[in-house]
């Protein structure tokens, strides 16, 4: 089979030209599972033909579900669905044809032209009742109802996308620990009850669908989907903004309890009398110009709202309470606790190199709390809530620990001047240790409020009156102390590899900000930069210092910044929409931007453009690590998860372990640490954790 080259945002890096006998034309969407492509059969009818991705295809469990999505639509292809035309599940590369049907997705249609006119509403929701009278007609369940899963056709509104629908007399069950669903458009019955799901969960969805078609946003609101699903099953659903004829009717599919919601008969009669003068013609979305082409999603991927909503900063508060709330469903199983003994077990994934088994290890005993790691001197470094220890890189054995006064600091462990340096006692105090055995060698009291960075050989110590202090690592003592450069206390960054640390100090009015690299060792400046508005470095590779640009009023992200000092050269980068509490990684010219709400970005400053977006669902996750083949981060759950570098597609992901401190959100997660081809990593159970990162669909 000839491949065919996509360079299209989202695509696979090669494609098929053929899917049995069809010839894919072009792609019309890309999705964690699949691609869409336009098609035509040999009479010239278009067809849009969904291609499993190379690495799903060789699943067996997902062929399974597959076989099933085509089962599914083939049962409702009807005047409310796309009809299936042909398909072949057991295919080397799985493909299913539907018929082509022109028309946006309603979420498309609500981005593009806002919230739908009370008469459309009522077509609308006549058309997804009559479309969902014929799905359950046939035992079918959908269960994934949402805004891109509704085509807006001319003769009414047709339903699409069966990845995870189920016959109620099906065999297969939800398996334990997944969620299965787009949270905002779940009833509440898929968080409590998975394997009771029934036919009014996909009017409860509908209830949330109409709710979006006429405001533009959900019923339950939140960039967390914890928070969300707590919403769900707990809370009043908002209904402002829902023209006054509706909102009774759309309360009713949103009842909590599966009995109380009318069926789709009912939601017709209802709608009937309504409006005696009930209009059935058929709903004809605003006209598109001529390259505005329809992008199929295939499930799971939902478009970016734009402008996007500002982070719910309580939300944020609340996401480890929740997660512990509904545990039982968005957290999956916990590896067993031990006897206070630590512990290492091997994994089953496949070496990275000769010698090397993915292992984890829980070198504290029963207590919890998210260890902080550095890899160094040979060794994984780490600390913990009262207790330093170190790790054999190798095998996760414990090398030796040690008990400190520390009380949850945000910093990591550093190696400086030989030694391994501690933030303890809320950062209070710099305990140095000896890394080969643990013993103490040194340690320094420091002054409230103030900030401190590790840079090769020195640590850093910034007060607000604007000074900074340098302190050997190697014994603890003061080299120089001045004031360096700005106003107030500056903000200072060092970087693994670079020998110079930054202190970044913006003007008052946010119009431009001073950037000044220091000498670690000395403290003198080596140079000067009055860059145009707020920026914050995030990071430097080849000779060149990238900086985030915020927004002075809100502090959200709007852009990304390249300067090299060598040439003076400035290079910046616009983000499509602001992001909120952005954490960074940048590899060569690339940034990878994961927003609090959890989308994640890669943007290139080679060319200036975004590279690819996709929507996480997690938030408050940790800075990404990223190499040439993926990009990592860690989520507040434990969860380590592994997106393509390429196209931003996800790969892989482990277990969650939240451990007995569920209820809390820890103020900073630490990053994952990539050496080589491994993959190290923390969760709040206590668990450190190494993997192969070359294969993180086999985690």
């Amino acid at each position: 089979m000839t491949p065919q080259r996509n360079t299209g945002a989202g695509a696979e890096a090669e494609l098929p030209e053929y899917a049995g006998q069809y010839h894919l034309d072009s792609c019309l969407g890309s999705g964690g599972m699949g691609v869409v492509h336009l098609a035509r059969s040999t009479s010239g009818l278009r067809l849009a033909v969904k291609v499993v991705h190379a690495e799903f295809a060789r699943d067996p469990e997902f062929r399974g579900r597959f076989r099933q999505e085509v089962a599914a639509a083939r049962r409702v292809s009807g005047a409310f669905t796309a009809p299936v035309v042909d398909a072949d599940p057991e295919a080397e590369r799985p493909w299913m044809a539907t018929l082509f049907i022109p028309g946006p997705t309603l979420s498309e249609h609500v981005k593009r032209n806002g919230p739908m006119p009370t008469a459309q509403l009522r077509r609308l929701m006549a058309g997804l009742a009559e479309a969902l009278r014929d799905i359950h007609r046939v035992g079918v369940v959908h269960r994934d109802l949402k805004p891109s899963n509704v085509l807006l056709a001319e003769d009414g509104p047709k339903v699409i996308d069966f990845g995870i629908s189920r016959p109620k007399d099906s065999e297969l069950r939800t398996e334990t620990g997944k969620l299965i669903g787009t949270p905002p458009f779940m009833a509440p019955e898929q968080f409590r009850r998975p394997r009771e799901v029934g036919p009014a969960a996909d009017i409860f969805a509908l209830g949330s669908v109409m709710v979006h078609a006429a405001t533009g946003r959900g019923p339950f609101d939140s960039d967390s989907p914890y928070v969300v699903a707590y919403q769900v099953v707990h809370d009043e659903p908002d209904l402002t903004g829902v023209p006054g004829s509706l909102a009774p009717l759309v309360l009713r599919c949103l009842a909590k309890e599966p009995e109380d919601r009318p069926t789709p008969d009912e939601l017709m009669r209802e709608l009937r009398s309504v409006a005696a003068s009930y209009d059935t013609q058929a709903f004809i979305p605003a006209q598109r110009g001529r390259n505005d082409a329809p992008e199929r999603e295939p499930s799971g991927v939902e478009p970016v709202p734009a402008p996007r909503r500002r982070f719910d900063r309580r939300a944020a508060l609340a996401t480890g309470a929740l997660a512990l709330a509904l545990g039982g469903v968005l957290t999956g199983l916990l590896w067993p606790g031990d006897d206070g003994a630590p512990t290492v077990k091997k994994s089953g994934t496949p070496a990275v190199s000769a010698g090397f088994a993915a292992w984890r290890a829980k070198p504290a005993g029963k207590s919890s709390g998210m260890p902080q790691c550095v890899h160094a001197a040979g060794k994984l470094l780490c600390l913990r809530s009262g207790v330093a220890f170190a790790l054999d890189p190798a095998n996760g054995s414990l090398l030796w620990r040690r008990a400190v006064a520390e009380e949850r600091t945000s910093y990591a462990p550093a190696l400086s001047g030989g030694l391994l340096l501690l933030p303890t006692n809320g950062s209070r105090r710099v305990v140095a240790l000896d890394p080969a055995s643990g013993a103490p060698r040194w340690q320094r009291d420091l002054p409230a409020h103030t900030g401190i960075r590790f840079a090769g050989s020195m640590l850093l110590v910034t007060g607000t009156d604007g000074s900074v202090t340098g302190v050997a690592g190697a014994s603890g003592d003061t080299k120089w102390h001045r004031r360096v450069s700005g106003r107030g206390t500056p903000f200072l960054a060092s970087y693994d590899g670079d020998p110079l640390a930054y202190a970044a100090a913006t003007s008052a009015d946010g119009t431009y900000t001073l950037v000044t690299a220091v000498d670690p060792g000395t403290g003198t400046a080596r140079w000067e930069a009055r860059l145009k508005g707020s920026l914050q470095p995030i990071g430097s590779q080849n000779g060149s210092l990238f900086l985030l640009a915020v927004d002075p009023a809100s502090g959200d992200a709007t852009g990304v910044v390249r300067y090299t000092p060598a040439s003076k050269a400035v290079r910046r980068a616009a983000l499509a929409v602001p992001l909120t509490a952005p954490q960074t990684d940048v590899r060569g010219d690339v940034v990878h931007l994961l927003a609090a709400g959890g989308s994640l970005d890669a943007v290139d400053l080679g060319t200036g453009r975004r590279l690819w977006h996709v929507e996480t669902s997690v938030s408050r996750g940790s800075a990404p690590v990223a190499s040439a083949r993926h990009v990592y981060f860690t989520a507040p759950d434990g969860r380590l998860l592994a997106f393509d570098a390429r196209d931003g597609s996800l790969v892989g992901q482990t277990p969650p372990r939240l451990g007995t401190r569920a209820g809390e959100v820890a103020s900073a997660l630490p990053a994952p640490l990539l050496v080589d081809d491994r993959v190290y990593a923390a969760s709040p159970d206590g668990t450190v954790f190494a993997l192969n990162g070359r294969d993180p669909s086999a985690w």
